[in-house]
């Protein structure tokens, strides 16, 4: 008992609130991140193709915003600050999207996004600045973070498919914003504990502070109508988000051919490689709320042992996975390595797209199998889903880890965002892949099967082409990627990668 009461005393101040604050600030984006297809079809009466983008939309907004909120709370409005602004316009979004009306779903969705896309990086801050520069309590705590992150989703996905079992979406809505207040009230109880540390805003005068807080309070709020028309034409903004991404993708290999120094441009070729193979995973993996979720509507027998299952809880296969399987990953890696295993980042990328490109190929299987009115048995969407989720503990922690190894310090900034901007381009691509499911004909699965069955198939054997041409390349891969330490010595050894001439 006094050692359980040492280690509790020496948790820095604010870091325990955190973690409640993430489990139920994680909620209703939840909610909004597992039903918005559903709830465009079946209630704003949307095609798939139009819902499906919209998602994607959503997607690449949330993840774009992440890294302007941590420029936007430590600059100008505080991280404490925006992060309860942005749980506020969650709630009033939520309250605008259960009045059921079409023109005020757009406004509560424009509000949401907004308020969520922002302050995810405001918290991530906030736990941070709670820890010393070398306290090595900061990768336990984010690792209890990610946990309390994943019991959030795991409560928004149950209380959503609860919902949608009777199509009651005001309610649903009503609930998504129960996380937000309490994550509201939380942050009020801690406020002062919460107090922003080492940051450019600390540095200004209270004038200069009540300036900047004004100018940071108009971005926000004009940010809400240039969303709310942009998820008005999804077409144009996923188009607008392919030129940007594109963009960005020449800046870095422009940055990359005249970086000077051999070893640093080598890892950047690395990073750049593995970057874009990555795009093909998150496309694929952000199908869920989207063709998977409607497929899985449609085309699944979701009574299993006697219970009806919603396409909302079947998010939670993912949530149990990585809960569960992170810590279990850990150690397996660890006994491999201490037997002599070389675990490293091009082959645990490999195998997290070779384990989603299976995971969409199962599909075909189970649909080939699928009983006499059409529709397949869950325990094929089951496997999907766990295969996926493996693939997921793969790639996602190891991805911000590799920047910090791989990018020069002049370029990590640039590079953290283009992590981000993937992520964001593959939302767009998955709403895509997702418009071209088949437009259900009345209650039959058996005449949509075919067309599921053909692009599940396309989607699963690219991947695992993709996933094939990286395994292909591990040993160049392997050989680009070096730490300072390990580099040579000879500035004048020849580089393995291209360079400017």
């Amino acid at each position: 008992m006094s050692s359980l009461k040492q280690k509790l005393a020496g948790i820095p101040d604010g870091a325990a609130s955190l973690f409640f604050i993430q489990m139920f600030s994680t909620l209703g984006y939840a909610v909004l991140y597992s039903s918005l297809v559903l709830y465009a079809t079946k209630h704003m009466h949307l095609s798939d193709k139009d819902a499906t983008a919209l998602m994607g939309v959503f997607g690449a907004f949330n993840y774009g915003l992440h890294l302007f909120g941590g420029y936007l709370g430590g600059r100008f409005l505080s991280n404490r600050n925006l992060f309860v602004g942005g749980m506020a316009m969650q709630v009033l979004g939520c309250a605008c999207m259960a009045t059921g009306s079409e023109a005020m779903f757009y406004w509560g969705l424009a509000m949401f996004l907004t308020g969520s896309g922002l302050n995810v990086t405001c918290l991530n801050m906030m736990l941070t600045q709670r820890f010393a520069p070398d306290d090595t309590r900061r990768e336990s705590a984010f690792l209890w973070n990610y946990a309390g992150m994943n019991v959030g989703f795991f409560m928004g996905f149950t209380g959503a498919g609860h919902f949608q079992q009777s199509l009651d979406y005001s309610s649903m809505f009503i609930f998504a914003s129960l996380g937000n207040l309490v994550s509201i009230a939380l942050a009020a109880f801690n406020w002062k504990t919460l107090t922003d540390r080492n940051t450019p805003l600390l540095d200004v005068s209270p004038n200069q502070f009540k300036q900047r807080f004004m100018v940071g309070l108009a971005i926000v709020v004009g940010l809400v109508p240039l969303i709310q028309t942009a998820l008005h034409v999804p077409a144009i903004t996923g188009h607008l988000v392919e030129i940007v991404s594109a963009i960005v993708l020449l800046a870095l290999i422009y940055l990359t051919v005249r970086h000077p120094d051999a070893r640093e441009r080598n890892n950047m070729w690395a990073y750049l490689v593995l970057t874009v193979g990555s795009l093909v995973f998150w496309s694929l993996y952000q199908m869920a709320p989207s063709g998977l979720a409607l497929f899985a509507d449609r085309n699944v027998d979701l009574m299993v042992m006697g219970v009806l299952i919603t396409p909302q809880w079947i998010q939670n296969i993912n949530t149990v996975v990585v809960a569960v399987g992170g810590p279990l990953m850990a150690i397996l890696f660890t006994r491999l390595r201490e037997r002599g295993w070389k675990i490293d980042v091009p082959k645990q990328f490999s195998v997290s797209i070779l384990l989603m490109g299976v995971g969409f190929l199962v599909l075909p299987l189970g649909i080939s199998m699928a009983g006499p009115d059409g529709k397949s048995a869950f325990v094929w969407l089951f496997i999907s889903y766990v295969l996926q989720s493996v693939g997921e503990l793969l790639i996602s922690p190891v991805g911000y880890a590799m920047i910090g190894r791989l990018a020069p310090r002049q370029y990590q900034g640039i590079m953290m965002g283009s992590w981000m901007m993937v992520t964001g381009l593959a939302s767009v691509f998955a709403g895509r892949f997702s418009g071209m499911i088949p437009q259900p004909e009345g209650n039959s699965a058996l005449a949509t099967n075919p067309a599921y069955a053909s692009l599940f198939g396309q989607l699963g054997w690219g991947s695992v082409i993709v996933g094939v041409v990286l395994v292909a390349l591990i040993p160049f891969l392997t050989r680009l990627i070096k730490d300072k330490d390990d580099a040579t010595t000879n500035s004048q050894e020849a580089p393995l990668a291209p360079v400017a001439h």
